[in-house]
């Protein structure tokens, strides 16, 4: 059985490109090691992941998630049983604003200043 899990979050102190990139890289290859998928949207401070897999491995994450030093008020948006993958092909798609991907990521999808996306409604049920 799939789950897919929503929450936002705010930085404990600002991201750059690097730290950015080296949380993006992470995130990736632990997803892969636990057969999780998603999307991370960073604006203005706040993260906001969707995250999809096995129930136990989101069960998992959601207890490491909310003992991250990086990141505090942490609320839960979603939880819900999925029938398929919205991020198949991607254990972690990535948007924020352009100037934040010097790394030039793979799976990036670009946001203006307002925060606003196309992809940014992805995470929605």
């Amino acid at each position: 059985m799939l789950e897919r899990l929503t929450y936002t979050s705010i930085e404990t102190e600002p991201f750059g490109t690097r730290e950015l990139f080296n949380l993006l890289n992470h995130a990736r290859e632990k997803n892969a090691r636990m057969n999780l998928t998603g999307h991370l949207l960073y604006a203005n401070g706040v993260f906001t992941q969707c995250i999809e897999g096995p129930k136990e491995a989101l069960d998992n994450l959601w207890l490491a998630l909310q003992k991250d030093p990086r990141h505090h008020d942490i609320q839960l948006l979603d939880r819900s049983v999925i029938d398929h993958r919205r991020f198949a092909d991607w254990s972690m798609a990535f948007s924020t604003y352009r100037y934040l991907n010097a790394y030039n990521m793979p799976g990036f999808f670009p946001i203006d200043e307002s925060g606003a996306s196309p992809q940014s409604q992805m995470c929605g049920g």
